[in-house]
Formats: C-alpha cells, sequence, structure tokens
C-alpha cells in the first residue's frame, strides 16, 4: 500500500523565486493490488508525482510513505554507468537489490526482452538512443517489485516492442500493480483499475473506475466549462 499525505511540491526558477504549487495538498491511498492510471493536462504534476513515489524528488512539504517496493520509474536511462557494458550494469544492480543468486535469471531476461544483441556486451555510452531505451525499460522489470511506476514507458520503441512491453505488465500485474501516466489511453483500460485525475489549481479527483475517470477528463477536454456530475471525491489517505 502506498498512502500520500498532505503533499506539496514546486520548483524555483533560476533566480531562486518560488513559483506556484505544482501539487497542493494531495492526499490518497492505493490500495494493495490496484493499479492506477494518473491522469491530467500537460503541466498538472503528473510526472512529478512519479518522481515523488519512486523516491527521485522529495516534497516541500507532507510525506509519501511506502508499505510495499516500489521501482524506480520504468525506461530511465540517467543510472547506467556509460563506460560499463549492459552487462556489467545489469550485473551491479543485481548484486545491490539481493539477486546474486539469480543473476543468470535476470540477464537471461534482460538478453530476451530487450533484444540489443552484440550491444549487451559493448559500453552503454555507444548505445543509440533507442537501444538505450529499451536497455532501461528491461532493467526496470527484470526485478521484482510490488508496484512499478510507468510514465510513458509503453512508448518506447516499434510496435512489436510496445506489444511485448504491454504483455509483460498483464503478466506482471497477477502479482504486483502499477501506476502510470501515458497517452495511450486503451492501455489505461486495459491495464489499470483507478484513475487519479489531477487538475492545475482545483482539487485532484479519484476514481475507482478508471473508465469512469478517463471519461470524465475527456469530456472536460471537450467542454472546459462543463464540470461532470459524476466524479467522486478523492480518496484520503487513513
Amino acid at each position: 500500500m502506498i498512502e500520500v499525505k498532505n503533499l506539496y511540491k514546486r520548483y524555483h526558477n533560476q533566480t531562486r523565486q518560488s513559483v506556484e504549487w505544482v501539487l497542493e495538498d494531495l492526499n490518497f491511498t492505493l490500495p494493495k493490488g490496484v493499479s492506477l492510471a494518473v491522469i491530467g493536462r500537460n503541466g498538472a504534476g503528473k510526472s512529478t508525482l512519479m518522481r515523488l513515489i519512486g523516491g527521485e524528488d522529495h516534497p516541500d512539504r507532507g510525506e509519501v510513505i511506502r508499505r510495499c517496493r516500489v521501482s524506480w520509474p520504468i525506461g530511465v536511462t540517467g543510472g547506467f554507468q556509460g563506460s560499463m557494458t549492459g552487462r556489467q550494469n545489469l550485473k551491479f544492480l543485481a548484486r545491490v537489490h539481493g539477486y546474486t543468486d539469480r543473476i543468470k535469471e535476470v540477464i537471461d531476461f534482460m538478453q530476451d526482452f530487450a533484444e540489443i544483441g552484440k550491444a549487451f556486451d559493448q559500453p552503454i555510452k555507444t548505445y543509440s538512443s533507442g537501444m538505450r531505451s529499451r536497455f532501461a525499460f528491461g532493467v526496470s522489470l527484470a526485478f521484482d517489485f510490488d508496484v512499478y511506476l510507468s510514465d510513458e514507458a509503453t512508448a518506447t520503441g516499434d510496435a512489436a516492442f510496445k506489444a511485448k512491453a504491454k504483455q509483460v505488465f498483464h503478466d506482471r500485474l497477477g502479482k504486483a500493480s502499477v501506476i502510470m501516466v501515458s497517452h495511450e489511453e486503451q492501455i489505461l483500460r486495459d491495464l489499470c483499475q483507478a484513475a487519479l485525475w489531477l487538475r492545475k489549481g482545483e482539487p485532484p479527483l479519484w476514481f475507482d473506475d478508471v473508465n469512469e475517470g478517463l471519461d470524465a477528463y475527456n469530456a472536460s477536454v471537450k467542454s472546459p466549462k462543463k464540470k461532470s456530475a459524476t466524479v467522486a471525491p478523492i480518496r484520503k489517505a487513513a
């Protein structure tokens, strides 16, 4: 279970002056086994929320309580040592995450999933952007987490790779859940049960049914002045 309590986050401009809140007084509880679609317009704070949940960033106020193993955002490419090969990077991460006895299993998954061939034994700094993205995506899924964070991760690669990524998510969701941001609406409907609609300058809305959440959001985009009468209140953290 993940609890977000009284969460506030804002950034500063180049003169160190505070700007408006990106997230303001956000409260919700994500129950165990529930996959969540985070929706909203650009600038509503979706990626910021993902970084805060993943521990990459810290709130100005409030807290994120993780009573489970949460992944780093899937597909993040900035955490690799460029002069080391893909294999060396993966072995290092396997040891860090306690997979010393399962390194072969992790390597086999990566080689099958990422499909980068001989590049697996070449320095990461020589990878193309597409190859690096596929490697990063595979690394994230090579380890077992209770909750996976996916911020547009399924947009990586060609149609075949996207289909493979979606299938892996489906397979993992039997024993784990996902918090997902994506412009591909259908994958949100396929993989998630609930929706959190972040609305800049307005209170966020929680929907126990992801389809209701997406329908309400789409209606607001088409008719910005029209307010939906079917929205549910935000789920407060206990």
